[in-house]
């Protein structure tokens, strides 16, 4: 590669993501290392998306890319596309990296040369800017640190270990594992280029929280259906490794029972509030049959007893619905898409 191609290519589709772009931008411009570029996709031809990026026009290194709505993976595609950095970086339009992410990530690459691609821990934050005390990873029931002396195995990444989606992926890796495309399969993009790549190339994860993930306050569980969708997407895309391993194949079955686990506590939970009680209790003791848990046994107990309280109770609502939103990390980012 030429001297002048950057080290980071930030790669930013944006679509209804106008009240949260500039700070997306603002974030890469703070950079300690200012050795990147922010390509910019603006995924629906939006002339105020377009007018934010043009309105950092003094800055060579960001680039806007105007399309037709292509969905999420065709706009992270159109951004590469045309980015030229040795290492391509995913960020959503409405989350942001932290100043040293670009040095910290650089500084890894520098010591092992031969480090494929590194993802990040990251902080959590909701609209009001301010920053949620559970980092990424534990909130995704990662609970121990990840170890970035030791490559991601397959069996880590079914076993929930899946890296951080702003993670800089070796552009030669990306182009050989088909970047975010999806072949025309039903897969989460953001799982099966993990999948892709683990076992074939070096793939580390920092223990530091370099980026910043956003809780909109829109968020899918509002909507049971996207919700229920999205968790099937995430089925198949783990599923769809089919590991040999009897190791790995033991962290998958592990992991497809939680998500069934959690759409099930989801599904008795939105039973129990539209006041079907037979549907509630059913629900609850097929989570029950996934994961034989306290909290799924107290359920049962609860919409076999006093389903009404159950329904007047807010901070229950609350808990399952968040619940759900993190399994796996990926239900918030799926909402801003």
């Amino acid at each position: 590669m030429a001297a002048s191609e950057p080290a980071f290519s930030f790669l930013t589709t944006a679509y209804k993501t106008e009240d949260y772009l500039r700070d997306t931008i603002d974030s890469v411009l703070a950079q300690t290392l200012p050795d990147w570029e922010l390509i910019v996709v603006d995924n629906g031809m939006s002339d105020e998306i377009a007018a934010i990026v043009d309105s950092y026009a003094q800055d060579r290194r960001i680039r806007l890319v105007r399309q037709e709505n292509k969905g999420y993976d065709g706009g992270v595609m159109a951004a590469a596309e045309v980015a030229t950095g040795r290492f391509f970086v995913v960020l959503d339009s409405d989350d942001q990296v932290m100043p040293t992410f670009c040095e910290a990530i650089g500084q890894a690459l520098d010591a092992d040369p031969h480090i494929d691609a590194i993802g990040c821990d990251a902080f959590r934050f909701d609209d009001s800017g301010a920053d949620l005390p559970t980092g990424y990873y534990r909130s995704t029931n990662v609970k121990q640190k990840p170890d970035p002396a030791e490559p991601l195995t397959l069996t880590d990444l079914l076993g929930g270990l899946v890296p951080y989606y702003t993670a800089a992926i070796r552009r030669t890796v990306w182009e050989a594992v088909g970047g975010y495309d999806r072949g025309g399969q039903e897969l989460h993009e953001s799982v099966a280029i993990w999948i892709r790549m683990v076992g074939s190339y070096d793939i580390r994860i920092l223990p530091q929280r370099l980026a910043r993930f956003r809780l909109r306050s829109d968020s899918m569980t509002r909507d049971p259906a996207k919700a229920e969708a999205f968790m099937a997407e995430l089925e198949r895309s783990f599923a769809w490794a089919a590991p040999t391993d009897p190791e790995a194949k033991a962290a998958l079955d592990k992991t497809l029972r939680t998500f069934r686990y959690w759409v099930w506590l989801w599904r008795a939970q939105q039973a129990l509030l539209a006041g079907d009680d037979p549907a509630a209790r059913r629900a609850a003791r097929d989570a029950f049959g996934q994961r034989r848990t306290v909290r799924a046994a107290a359920i049962i107990v609860s919409v076999n007893t006093f389903p009404g309280l159950l329904r007047r109770i807010h901070p229950l609502k609350q808990q399952v619905s968040e619940r759900v939103a993190h399994v796996a990390g990926r239900i918030v980012t799926t909402v801003k898409r």
